[in-house]
């Protein structure tokens, strides 16, 4: 005989899950993991990842997302599937998206009730899942991590606080460290993330806005088990004029300032030109001055072109309505 036992909807719609969700046998957490050319480093993952969470005695499950790799992760990632089909699901991306995206197609595949993204360099020690889940425990729909003695390069560390301040400058995020992506979202947080349609954005930020009691945790940070950062200086760039121009118009608004006040300064300059020309003489010697200040608006125009340009980019692209990512394949046991 079947028995349905009806939830008192004041319970139901504090935990504001999906319907997916409901089910009994749905995974209590899941952590969606991007990996790209990451071969030297899995094993040790799964070595140190499966304990953890076996540890928590939960229902959960692994989300792995292959960006593309060409070397043989995808191949272990398969394997491992075979090894633990009941709690692995590995998805297969046509080509490299990028982290972010990578990220997305998990999001849109995960059925936990929390969810929590980590990195597969090992950066960031699976062991401290369960601080996230604690902050969780206590309200926090949306938990950043503060990496704690980072062992990355110094050039990178200084680059993280200065991207970290101008950030908060620009666009009011309240993220004490935004290069950490081990982070653990509410389902409601992931159901809005999912309901964006941008081709480029930069999650932790857009979880931040939607979240309604966000909270940060320290944990510790380890250097990389193996291989190289997959984050060039470029891509940090890219990737911070990413955060700074899809969350904020700050700097259209300021570089219009700037060149309210530069318009004001040159107007200014050119009437002192001509006075002291028709009062005083021609100047003599003054051409290196003339120069210095041609090449200063030169560059003040380039860089006022560049911003836009960033800007019309990003509508370029939207405009395109392009699939933010492809799907190859799907390793996973339905139930």
């Amino acid at each position: 005989m079947n028995m349905h036992t009806e939830l008192p909807m004041g319970d139901w719609k504090a935990r504001d899950f999906p319907e997916e969700a409901a089910d009994l046998d749905a995974p209590v957490l899941s952590v969606v993991i991007p990996v790209y050319n990451e071969e030297e480093v899995l094993a040790a993952l799964f070595a140190r990842l499966y304990p953890a969470l076996d540890a928590l005695h939960v229902r959960y499950e692994v989300i792995f997302i292959d960006d593309g790799s060409r070397d043989r992760s995808t191949s272990i990632l398969a394997a491992q599937f075979e090894r633990r089909p009941e709690v692995t699901r590995v998805i297969l991306l046509n080509g490299n998206f990028g982290q972010h995206r990578a990220i997305l197609a998990g999001f849109a595949h995960c059925r936990g009730e929390r969810v929590m993204t980590l990195d597969a360099d090992l950066q960031n020690p699976p062991e401290e899942i369960p601080r996230l889940l604690a902050a969780m425990d206590e309200g926090h729909d949306c938990v950043g991590t503060v990496r704690r003695q980072r062992q990355d390069k110094a050039w990178r560390r200084w680059a993280s606080r200065a991207m970290n301040r101008m950030r908060h400058g620009l666009t009011g995020i309240v993220m004490t460290d935004h290069g950490s992506m081990m982070r653990a979202y509410s389902r409601r947080v992931v159901g809005l993330i999912n309901q964006c349609n941008e081709m480029s954005t930069f999650i932790p930020a857009l979880a931040y806005q939607f979240a309604e009691s966000p909270a940060e945790v320290e944990i510790a940070h380890e250097a990389r088990f193996a291989g190289e950062s997959k984050y060039s200086l470029y891509r940090l760039i890219r990737l911070n004029f990413d955060l700074v121009t899809g969350f904020s118009v700050m700097p259209l608004q300021a570089f219009s300032m700037l060149g309210i006040v530069v318009s004001l300064l040159s107007g200014a300059l050119f009437v002192l030109l001509v006075a002291r020309r028709l009062f005083i003489g021609p100047e003599e010697g003054g051409l290196f001055t003339l120069f210095a200040l041609l090449f200063l608006l030169v560059g003040l125009a380039l860089f006022g072109i560049g911003l836009l340009g960033e800007y019309i980019g990003r509508i370029y692209q939207e405009v395109r309505s392009r699939p933010r990512y492809v799907i190859s394949a799907i390793l996973e046991r339905k139930p």
